[in-house]
């Protein structure tokens, strides 16, 4: 270990960034808990369905009917203790594990940010961030103005990861050089006032967009990081977010990604955020914070087990740098194949359109009859399993196995599958002569997807 790392390793800072960064992450994730229970998605997404797509060795997750709004209420519960700080390190336990259950159920629902609130509440769990101005410093009588600096920069270099990981996605031939997926979005959102039936119409603005998107996730965590580019940089991160909010359906992620970047700002910023938030609660008719006299600073917190803690995170953002890189494992062109796109940060990158006719076989007697997929699957999960190989074949084993329980013999799954990726003509997907059922959901190579016979360069 250089000397220079272990100066850093030593070096403390004031710990309000990593407080207002904890206040607002639950505060966000209550919201994000009642606004899905509100929409009626629990029900739609995970109890009404007759069939879940599940993760790789991850089959044993699944709804459970009615109680599964027990881990919704949990999260809910959860996130407002992680909020105040009120006993931290269970609540931020206990929310990750119902968060990422909720997330493994069906991967029909898989989106980046949800992997990001999962992943994040993971780090959370080993970082002091009730350690002031929280329930759990006052009901001790203790509070600690200093932790270790790398607690705050662990927070700033997941955020810097997953932006510039983004960036690097957008390197690719059908972002830039044709504006693939934005030249098929934009111009469908023409109801979007003032800019919808003219700006959003332009060519040239699905090419800028898309150069700008590209150079805004490459470039906005060091621009964070540099305290003279600080302010113009989050000024672009709010621009950024709230147009992306407006013109796409990706929920609370916006809020999340402003909200989080200000935890790069100075100590003295949240220091102020803190005070006003005082000043706040004094107001209240009950807040623990009106009698704080009680409570003494202890100055500096100090870490226990510390070597175990830097042990996790320096294995935790090994994987994290090289998780994304493992589609290069595979052959084909990625975002045909999809072998390797999730869990890493590739957003919005792709439009795809697809069409999957299942066909059922006795392969002795040779009859045959069609599936008729609004039989088994929701339309949401009907669109999900067209144009993704692993959510077809393990369709293919759920009719494989519906059809045998209804007294069907020799069982053979077929699938006439096509495929449209980013504006281009239709394109078969599936070998239609591979009996899917018999292939199974593995990690390896999938042999029967069909080759896509043209390229898309880049990350």
């Amino acid at each position: 270990m250089t000397a220079n790392f272990k100066t850093y390793l030593s070096k403390t800072s004031h710990i309000a960034p990593l407080v207002v960064f904890r206040v607002c992450f639950g505060v966000l994730m209550f919201l994000s808990i009642l606004r899905f229970w509100s929409k009626g998605w629990i029900y739609e997404l995970y109890i009404k369905p007759k069939f879940h797509f599940t993760y790789y060795n991850f089959e044993w997750i699944k709804p459970i009917g009615n109680y599964t709004y027990v881990f919704f209420i949990i999260c809910a519960i959860t996130a407002i203790l992680v909020a105040i700080g009120y006993k931290y390190r269970l609540a931020i336990f206990l929310f990750f594990l119902s968060f990422t259950y909720i997330e493994l159920m069906d991967k029909t629902t898989y989106l980046n940010h949800y992997y990001f609130v999962s992943i994040l509440s993971f780090l959370m769990i080993f970082l002091p961030a009730n350690a002031y101005f929280s329930v759990d410093s006052y009901l001790r009588k203790k509070t600690y103005s200093y932790v270790p600096s790398y607690t705050i920069d662990s927070v700033k270099l997941l955020l810097g990861i997953v932006y510039f990981y983004a960036g690097l996605a957008k390197i690719n031939s059908d972002w830039l050089f044709r504006a693939m997926p934005l030249k098929i979005w934009l111009p469908s959102k023409y109801d979007v006032p003032f800019i919808g039936n003219s700006i959003l119409q332009q060519e040239w603005v699905h090419y800028f967009m898309s150069w700008s998107g590209m150079l805004y996730d490459l470039l906005i965590p060091f621009l964070l990081l540099y305290k003279r580019t600080r302010i113009l940089a989050f000024i672009a991160v709010v621009i950024f977010h709230l147009l992306t909010r407006v013109l796409f359906p990706i929920g609370m992620f916006p809020y999340i990604m402003i909200v989080s970047s200000l935890i790069f700002f100075s100590d003295n910023f949240h220091i102020k955020i803190i005070n006003h938030i005082r000043k706040v609660s004094y107001k209240l008719p009950i807040t623990i914070t009106k009698n704080t006299a009680a409570v003494k600073d202890q100055n500096i917190y100090s870490i226990n087990k510390k070597r175990l803690i830097l042990g996790f995170l320096a294995v935790f953002f090994t994987i994290q740098l090289l998780l994304p890189f493992r589609y290069l494992l595979y052959p084909g062109e990625l975002f045909w194949t999809e072998e390797g796109y999730r869990f890493s940060w590739r957003v919005m990158l792709m439009e795809k359109m697809g069409y999957a006719n299942f066909k059922i076989v006795d392969s002795k007697t040779k009859k045959q009859f069609y599936v008729n997929n609004a039989d088994f699957l929701t339309p949401f999960q009907e669109k999900q399993m067209s144009t993704q190989p692993d959510f077809i074949v393990q369709y293919a084993h759920y009719l494989g196995d519906h059809f045998k329980k209804q007294k069907h013999k020799n069982v053979q799954v077929f699938v006439e599958s096509y495929v449209a990726l980013n504006g281009r003509l239709s394109k078969p997907y599936i070998d239609p002569s591979i009996d899917l059922y018999k292939e199974k959901d593995l990690l390896k190579h999938k042999t029967w997807i069909l080759p896509f016979n043209d390229e898309i360069k880049g990350f």
